[in-house]
């Protein structure tokens, strides 16, 4: 039960500073600093908005085939992932604990503990006394995102407790994995975070759903990106041409666990969407629906996760050896 009977949330409609860190990561400070004046207990920020998002960019590749200036772009994107821990999280970090909130923010993870080469989307989470409290890491890229992203496992199924109930969420189109969302629901989630690249108007059915289906709250989180915002140098006319002007229209929103919509869905603009949210509003929804508990049938359904690490390379011991 949540110590907290209300809490205040706040979801970021924010644009990119497309191949610019520090840039971005600036920008995500100033926006939490705001949240917090405005009485934010939680403020949430889009999936890979530091690092980017690279809406239409094909990185010179088509099947069996690869160019050397598609290289020199995924350089530059490796180049603007950020590491867990890094000077980039610190920052993060301080403006969290400056603010007083829970932040959670969608970023391009660098793979720091083994070869370095690969990149996840990943969800970092900070504490209102500036720790980081998890990460969870997409589990399943989407389409072309998967030749840029890497597939998280188990171990990153991140949840958080806080004074007004427990945190967690999954990225864009995991939230269409009905035992991904089963996983979440099993640990208790309140707060649904569902950030996301999805900017079609159907994606706010998803989020309805899932508030209705898990009995919680669901924040959807979006950016507001156009053509624009790509650095001028980047030669990248060519991916870009047949894209619409506006990359990414947004549609963040948040919704109860009735499955009504209390803010947004925002198009079109960038913005902080706020709502004061009512915990008990978790329970009372279970009354008559919740799906594991006293709707589960575990006698006929089995459904197991495995949270363990799934490292490329395991060593064994050099034990009895000369």
């Amino acid at each position: 039960m949540a110590k907290n009977p209300t809490a205040v949330v706040s979801v970021v409609q924010c644009s990119p500073k497309l191949f610019d860190t520090d840039r971005t990561v600036a920008e995500v400070c100033r926006l939490t600093a705001e949240s917090g004046k405005n009485g934010a207990d939680l403020v949430l920020f889009p999936e890979a908005y530091v690092g980017g998002y690279p809406w239409g960019l094909a990185f010179g590749t088509s099947v069996g085939g690869r160019t050397e200036a598609g290289r020199s772009i995924w350089q530059n994107y490796w180049d603007c992932a950020i590491d867990i821990p890094g000077r980039h999280t610190k920052l993060m970090a301080e403006a969290a604990k400056k603010a007083g909130v829970y932040l959670v923010v969608g970023v391009i993870e660098r793979d720091s503990t083994y070869s370095s080469g690969t990149l996840f989307c990943t969800l970092i989470y900070f504490s209102p006394n500036g720790q980081i409290l998890g990460k969870h890491r997409k589990l399943k890229p989407t389409a072309a995102e998967r030749l840029i992203w890497g597939e998280g496992d188990g171990s990153t199924l991140t949840t958080v407790d806080t004074p007004f109930g427990c945190l967690g969420g999954l990225i864009c189109w995991e939230n269409y994995m009905p035992l991904a969302r089963m996983a979440m629901y099993g640990k208790g989630v309140a707060i649904y975070l569902a950030p996301t690249a999805d900017a079609r108007e159907r994606w706010q059915s998803t989020l309805r759903h899932i508030a209705l289906e898990g009995r919680c709250f669901v924040l959807g989180c979006n950016q507001y990106v156009t053509k624009d915002m790509y650095p001028r140098d980047m030669d990248i006319e060519g991916d870009l041409g047949s894209w619409p002007e506006t990359l990414c229209r947004g549609g963040s929103a948040i919704y109860d666990p009735a499955g009504e919509c209390l803010e947004g869905p925002l198009y079109d603009k960038t913005g902080i969407l706020t709502a004061e949210i009512e915990m008990d509003g978790v329970s009372r929804g279970k009354f008559d629906f919740d799906v594991v508990g006293h709707y589960a049938r575990p006698d006929v359904f089995k459904f197991e996760v495995d949270q363990t690490a799934k490292p490329p390379i395991t060593y064994g011991s050099d034990q009895g050896m000369p």
